[in-house]
């Protein structure tokens, strides 16, 4: 059984019992995003170092009692979580840093961190009797809430802007989901996957609307702790669009240190593209959250309005961190250089936390020596047009080893 306290609105702070409120604070609207609060007294007599040594699950499910799910038969069956922590040596080496590390996320099984949500919305709808799922997304909450939904049975209705990726798009329609390309942003899409949830009776799995999805991001940061053995790092850098993941990111650590696996928390660092930058602007700024226009290559972090942007700069600044900005050619670069040094392909907005790791280093900002984890949230493969312009294209040649030897000698 899951071990849920209450929910409570981060904006008015009214408390809810978990089955008398399904998404936001009917006292604040769809601004009044709930936080998940765990009874850890009783979790500490389940959830110990001994149980994780113990448990030979290596996925998210791990993590079960700390997870908002009261019935386990209900939990999907596609491998989430448990994605590998590289150190990085090459990287390490080059820029004369002792304890970078790579969290390799794209290696979920849609290609992104997104399914952890997915996983653990999808198995609360079937917990409620629930059928049909909906959301909005720039792409990757969608494919990740698709492939979950065809795993286990259920339908899903996609609200995706008509620019999104022809990959994120094709996931999409290979796991059977219905797909309403809309003509128009991110933002609006996710307005109108609202007023679907009220006039159809669908469960929403949107970030900043149900409360259970930072639940289910907050596992990257369990495992992050339980790969360093719990020696938590200085730093987190994080790409942000909605704030969701990085909320997950403090959420995850928050428990541990309430449940007395860590003795502090670590500094997040959202990263942000200078084209879309508001929670960072917020963070940096009078915390206050101010829309804008769109406009940078990394489309997953593409939003105007970050719909869980009020908890993210509140869990932000209560871990003191600050914010940067990178641009569309350094989010290229950073693309082509984690590759290129690491093996880990990661989409422009994924790449945008490792970017903004190169620029805080270089700023002196962070330290050579701190402990550092950037997260790489999505598989580069989410968006080759994008990850094609950081690179140069083949070698063209005949079908001759004369040739290759020709091409050869103009390039040494």
């Amino acid at each position: 059984m899951g071990h849920i306290k209450k929910l409570k609105c981060l904006v008015c702070g009214s408390e809810y019992n978990e089955n008398e409120v399904m998404y936001t604070c009917p006292k604040c609207g769809d601004e009044g995003l709930l936080e998940v609060e765990y009874d850890y007294e009783a979790i500490k007599k389940e959830f110990t170092k001994e149980y994780l040594q113990n448990n030979k699950m290596y996925n998210l499910w791990r993590y079960l009692p700390i997870l908002p799910i009261n019935d386990p038969s209900k939990i999907g069956p596609l491998q989430v979580g448990f994605t590998p922590l590289y150190p990085v040596e090459r990287i390490r080496a080059d820029l004369g840093v002792s304890n970078l590390y790579i969290k390799d996320d794209g290696r979920n099984p849609t290609a992104s961190l997104k399914d952890r949500a997915s996983a653990i919305v999808t198995a609360k709808a079937r917990e409620l009797g629930l059928n049909e799922i909906t959301c909005a997304s720039t792409g990757n909450a969608a494919s990740s809430l698709a492939g979950a939904t065809a795993s286990t049975g259920l339908k899903s209705y996609i609200f995706v802007p008509k620019t999104a990726p022809v990959a994120k798009l094709t996931q999409l329609l290979v796991f059977g989901a219905t797909v309403f390309a809309v003509n128009g942003t991110y933002d609006e899409a996710f307005e109108l996957s609202i007023k679907a949830t009220k006039e159809f009776g669908w469960y929403n799995r949107n970030t900043g609307f149900n409360p259970y999805t930072v639940e289910g991001k907050k596992t990257v940061a369990l495992e992050i702790a339980e790969q360093l053995n719990f020696d938590v790092p200085d730093y987190v850098f994080v790409s942000v669009g909605d704030g969701n993941i990085i909320s997950g990111v403090y959420k995850g650590f928050f428990d541990l240190l309430n449940l007395g696996f860590i003795e502090k928390m670590p500094t997040l660092v959202p990263v942000q593209a200078e084209g879309c930058a508001p929670v960072v602007d917020a963070v940096n700024g009078d915390g206050i959250i101010r829309p804008v226009t769109p406009n940078t290559i990394a489309d997953s972090i593409s939003v105007g309005i970050p719909r869980s942007g009020i908890m993210a700069v509140k869990y932000i600044k209560e871990t003191k961190g600050f914010g940067i900005k990178v641009s569309d050619e350094e989010i290229l670069s950073a693309i082509k250089y984690l590759g290129t040094m690491s093996g880990v392909f990661g989409e422009p907005a994924a790449s945008t936390s490792f970017a903004g790791y190169l620029k805080a280093l270089k700023e002196g900002l962070v330290k050579k020596d701190d402990k550092v984890v950037v997260i790489i949230t999505g598989n580069g493969l989410k968006d080759i047009a994008s990850a094609m312009k950081s690179v140069k294209e083949p070698i063209y040649i005949d079908p001759t080893i004369e040739d290759v030897k020709k091409k050869l000698n103009e390039i040494i």
